[in-house]
């Protein structure tokens, strides 16, 4: 069912809104000119009305029992804030020149996370634009926009929307964000666009005013759970399966990234993910080209991204947190909270030839077993990477990688991501070792909210043990310190390392067995006294080929007796390299089976086989 505010030409404008409970609804126009419209009640619970006379850029609210006046929950922008009008947006009269763009598929992907708001001085999607380029140039081919839904105030992660049809008013609105799709398109780079659907923020949302779009009978670490599975539910899951498609049409969005769908309670016979995977298949259908969905789950449970004929939800991918946290602690050797369970080479080597490291084993940090295995799973599912926005900002000081590892280790762990045989995401600013941090930041405008924002972030350090006070997250100078420095990625070690990002993701394009998402064709062998990992890979055809990986996660250099596999193999790539700032190779150009190998602390290096 269509719902918002549609523009139909003319000065013709369709509204409507989902509000089952209530016995009134007005359309009240506040702007250019005031005029109250009835609205008429339909099946389902909808109200409509289409009035003339109305032209984008009117701002309007509704009128609930002639009493309370609320903005629309399908608002599709708010020039003024989560408490202020919503205004028409006529989405046909953008000139988009994206129309030869087909997309990319999500197995070719190299995806680059970023904030808006502290990707550029400005923090708005124009600014992003010159940019593009450069990533490009990198290897860049998709860019992961941290939620734009509108927020309160003008500082957030996002994870705050509570108006999830409208474009942040200081970000650029509605136009802002297309020109950038529009000119990424241009680029030959996708745009993947993150959505929260198991949560809304806390200011600024009145669904509550509206109908049943919440329930108690689940409990979310946000607040109230959504109501997927409850009376009334279907005008709830319409609200939000209308979200998705509308990036999808209005904004050319290629995928969508959802949020925590661990959050997501639907106990139906038909999941919600599992109706969301068919309506976007739909439209996909239609528009003769494929939009994607790629969850965020930290249930390692296969039938998120199981194909429906199997008995999964058809979701397209998801983030491989098992993976991330499996290098984190090997690099790291941090063992607090969830990352008690993990620090041995085993994890990371079953990882990568399953996808999740836990598959109904115990878990230490749940105190329970956790999982299911996901060896049947194509490794194109899996999204992994050694930094994001959460493993960052969830850190009390959110200190990247490049403020806790050694110049090599961030050279070590860039290597497993980039030329594992997974879909790779950086976190903007990892490409060239940016070394601000990115803290949790909000501006909510209700003094008592803030302070039990700041509590709960105390709250979530807990488990971690670390030591001193959290910066405040409403405090300005949090936001600023978070900006990233653009600038740096041409000085010293960070023009080093992004030559190093660069060449890696040339190396994974490029080479026959790196370029191949496979990871049947895959075999590890770990050294764990000596914290020193093999990764075999291989490609057959008309000509065979393999490549052998070893990766050193101990500081220290080491000298073994490694089991090569037969044959002769040639040396492709050494991080420890002096060309990328390293102490020097001691690792042979030419390696036989049987015989003994040195490799430098916190390095990698990649042979072929000849």
């Amino acid at each position: 069912m269509k719902i918002g505010a549609h523009y139909l030409g003319d000065g013709k404008c369709e509204f409507s809104v989902w509000a089952p409970f209530l016995k009134r609804v007005e359309l009240k126009i506040v702007s250019p000119k005031e005029l109250v419209v009835p609205m008429e009640r339909g099946d389902g619970g909808y109200w409509r009305a289409v009035v003339n006379g109305v032209f984008p850029g009117a701002l309007y609210v509704y009128r609930l029992e002639g009493d309370k006046e609320r903005p629309d929950p399908a608002s599709f922008y708010q020039p003024t804030g989560v408490h202020g009008p919503s205004q028409v947006v006529d989405h046909g009269s953008f000139l988009w020149e994206d129309y030869v763009w087909k997309g990319i598929d999500v197995s070719q992907m190299v995806i680059y996370e970023l904030h808006v708001g502290t990707f550029t001085p400005e923090g708005t999607f124009e600014a992003i634009i010159p940019r593009l380029g450069e990533l490009k140039d990198i290897g860049i081919n998709a860019i992961e926009i941290m939620p734009v839904a509108q927020f309160p105030g003008e500082r957030n992660w996002g994870y705050d929307g509570v108006y999830l049809f409208a474009v942040q008013n200081s970000y650029g609105g509605p136009e802002g964000l297309k020109r950038l799709v529009n000119e990424a398109h241009k680029h030959e780079i996708a745009v993947i666009l993150d959505v929260v659907y198991n949560h809304l923020g806390p200011e600024g949302n009145y669904l509550w005013d509206f109908g049943p779009y919440f329930t108690d009978k689940y409990k979310t670490p946000w607040g109230s759970a959504i109501n997927f599975d409850g009376e009334y539910s279907e005008g709830v899951r319409n609200f939000f399966i209308e979200n998705a498609i509308y990036w999808f049409k209005n904004y050319h969005i290629d995928a969508l990234r959802l949020d925590a769908v661990h959050s997501i309670f639907d106990m139906s016979a038909k999941h919600f993910l599992e109706e969301l995977a068919e309506r976007v298949e739909g439209f996909s259908i239609r528009e003769r080209r494929k939009f994607y969905l790629i969850a965020e789950s930290n249930l390692n449970d296969p039938r998120i991204i199981r194909p429906r004929e199997l008995g999964g939800y058809g979701i397209d991918a998801q983030w491989c947190d098992d993976f991330h946290h499996s290098v984190h602690v090997l690099i790291t050797g941090e063992r607090d909270g969830y990352y008690v369970d993990f620090g041995k080479l085993e994890h990371l080597s079953k990882s990568l030839k399953e996808g999740f490291s836990y598959s109904w084993q115990y878990s230490e940090y749940r105190k329970r077993r956790h999982g299911s295995s996901s060896a049947d799973r194509p490794a194109r599912q899996f999204i992994v990477f050694s930094q994001n926005h959460d493993q960052i900002g969830n850190r009390m000081l959110g200190e990247r990688l490049s403020s806790i590892v050694p110049f090599e280790g961030l050279k070590l762990v860039a290597g497993v991501v980039l030329l594992s045989p997974f879909v790779p995401l950086l976190f903007m600013g990892e490409e060239y070792g940016e070394s601000a941090p990115f803290l949790y930041f909000i501006s909510h405008s209700d003094p008592s909210l803030i302070e039990a924002v700041r509590r709960g972030r105390k709250e979530e350090f807990r488990s971690f043990n670390w030591k001193g006070e959290p910066p405040d997250p409403y405090g300005v100078e949090t936001f600023l310190k978070s900006k990233i420095q653009w600038e740096k990625r041409v000085q010293g070690e960070h023009r080093v390392l992004l030559n190093f990002y660069k060449t890696l993701i040339s190396l994974r394009r490029n080479h026959p067995v790196l370029s191949n998402l496979d990871k049947e064709s895959l075999e590890t062998f770990g050294f764990e006294r000596e914290r020193v990992l093999l990764i075999r890979r291989w490609k057959e055809g008309e000509s065979f080929y393999q490549t052998l990986m070893i990766c050193n996660f101990n500081g220290s250099d080491i000298r073994l007796e490694i089991p090569f596999p037969e044959g002769r193999w040639k040396k492709v790539f050494d991080s420890s390299d002096t060309i990328w700032n390293g102490p020097g190779s001691i690792s042979p150009d030419e390696i036989d089976s049987g015989k003994d190998f040195s490799i430098r602390g916190f390095s990698f290096v990649l042979y072929e086989g000849i």
